[in-house]
């Protein structure tokens, strides 16, 4: 495991991913940006976690050709996780788009400051 950059490109691709996500994840105020935020830093995730899951000249946890030594094969939990992670990720955003779909159909707005300015003047 080297310490340059070059050696861990992917792992700084997620991290520059990651920031870019929770960047527009705080600084955007229309809802649909806010989940497209979201979704990239999910992404960033699961780009980190598959490649500190991969080993070079590693194959999948597959058993072929009766090979059956450990350090023939990546580990398959990171994949696990992964695989996990996007079916969550997917249920979430599809979560998210309908409360959105709500909130556009009651307040005719997108935008977070308008809606919670229009929540405050409905709770007075």
């Amino acid at each position: 495991m080297g310490g340059n950059l070059l050696a861990n490109y992917g792992e700084a691709v997620a991290m520059i991913l990651f920031g870019i996500g929770f960047s527009n994840l705080l600084l955007q105020k229309n809802l649909i940006k806010k989940i497209i935020g979201l979704n990239i830093m999910d992404t960033a995730t699961y780009l980190f976690l598959a490649e500190k899951g991969f080993i070079a000249g590693r194959m999948a946890p597959i058993v072929v050709d009766g090979v059956t030594s450990v350090e023939a094969y990546i580990n398959p939990v990171p994949s696990g996780l992964v695989l996990t992670g996007i079916v969550v990720s997917v249920s979430v955003t599809a979560l998210m788009l309908s409360l959105t779909i709500r909130l556009y159909r009651r307040y005719h707005t997108l935008d977070m400051d308008e809606i919670s300015t229009m929540m405050k003047k409905e709770d007075q």
